[in-house]
């Protein structure tokens, strides 16, 4: 049923759309609660509108023409001018929604309660926070209507993969840019402007490395580019089929380089983020740097990808680096990258 109720307070709707956060990912959970007002709100609402999109993209039991329509039906919606309701969308993704459902599509099911909340933010936010989530839909609506015949994402070169890349995640890093920058000098904004795709796609790219194995079986969708898999005599059908490592492994690791060749950019991008409405270096230095330490392990253990179905940092290590933002002053971002590209940086 959908959770758009007249008789809801605002914040009611505001306390859920948190809660949702950090039900659905680990990453942002992290970087939210780093946050602070209004920078929090601003990046929770953000997120949860790409991830309504994210959800459908990945949903193995929708068709790809219901996947196309229901992701146009989703970014007119957020279009004031276009006569779209979100109520329009929820109608028709009603039927599609699992009987049992998860935190995924309960964010989903609650698109609604979520566009108003995004409703009640400042203007700056919200024109600042559409037009890259829109860019975001559409982009995931053409490469679903590009692939419709595979039934499931087959990402052909690494050109396409870092275009598949742009709309996943580089359109994030132009929301968070925009929303961080508000405040900051010509200096800064064009800094940061300049590196944000190398944020955004180091993150995506080390996603598309360590999960490789899981998309395909979850998801059916393969990220790993067919010239790359081509080069070691393989297929998109063979990725996950533990017989094939040793073949995958190259190519797990030509990802995992492509993501690393970011991580200069990404850091630039860090240091000229001004800390100003709520904002915090903490709460995307610590996604950084979890990002150092993944790369580490894929380096480390590439085969794990697809014996063990992806590769992860270890709690501890998590733990570890939030504490380096705890007490007064910022840490050096470069020194803290050289020591986790070391070794797990609790191990120190």
């Amino acid at each position: 049923m959908s959770q758009n109720h007249t008789d809801r307070s605002s914040s009611e709707d505001i306390e859920w759309c948190y809660d949702a956060v950090h039900r659905v990912s680990r990453t942002f959970s992290l970087t939210i609660s780093e946050l602070n007002e209004p920078m929090a709100r601003d990046i929770c609402l953000g997120y949860l509108l790409c991830r309504v999109a994210d959800t459908i993209e990945d949903a193995g039991h929708l068709p790809p023409a219901v996947q196309t329509e229901l992701l146009q039906t989703y970014s007119r919606s957020l279009e004031p001018s276009s006569g779209t309701t979100v109520s329009s969308f929820h109608d028709a993704v009603e039927e599609w929604i699992p009987t049992t459902t998860n935190a995924d599509w309960e964010v989903v099911e609650n698109a609604g309660r979520i566009v108003d909340v995004f409703h009640t933010l400042d203007d700056h936010s919200t024109r600042t926070i559409r037009g890259p989530v829109r860019e975001l839909v559409d982009g995931m609506a053409m490469f679903v209507d590009r692939y419709a015949e595979a039934g499931g994402l087959r990402i052909k070169t690494l050109d396409e993969l870092e275009e598949y890349c742009w709309y996943a995640a580089g359109t994030v890093g132009t929301l968070v840019t925009g929303l961080v920058s508000h405040e900051a000098t010509d200096e800064q904004i064009a800094q940061m402007e300049e590196n944000a795709r190398s944020f955004a796609l180091l993150l995506q790219l080390v996603n598309v490395a360590k999960d490789a194995a899981t998309d395909m079986e979850e998801e059916n969708n393969v990220y790993l580019p067919l010239e790359l898999l081509h080069e070691q005599g393989l297929d998109h059908s063979d990725v996950s089929n533990t017989d094939n490592v040793d073949s995958l492994v190259p190519v797990i690791e030509q990802v995992t380089e492509r993501a690393e060749g970011y991580l200069d950019d990404a850091q630039a991008w860090l240091e000229a983020m001004p800390e100003t409405r709520g904002n915090t270096l903490s709460a995307w230095a610590i996604p950084f740097l979890l990002a150092v330490g993944t790369i580490r392990e894929l380096r480390e253990r590439p085969a794990d990808v697809i014996e063990q179905g992806n590769v992860k940092i270890s709690r501890e290590e998590v733990h570890s680096v939030t504490q380096q933002f705890g007490g007064d002053g910022d840490p050096s971002i470069g020194e803290l990258r050289a020591k986790i590209r070391q070794q797990p940086l609790h191990q120190y």
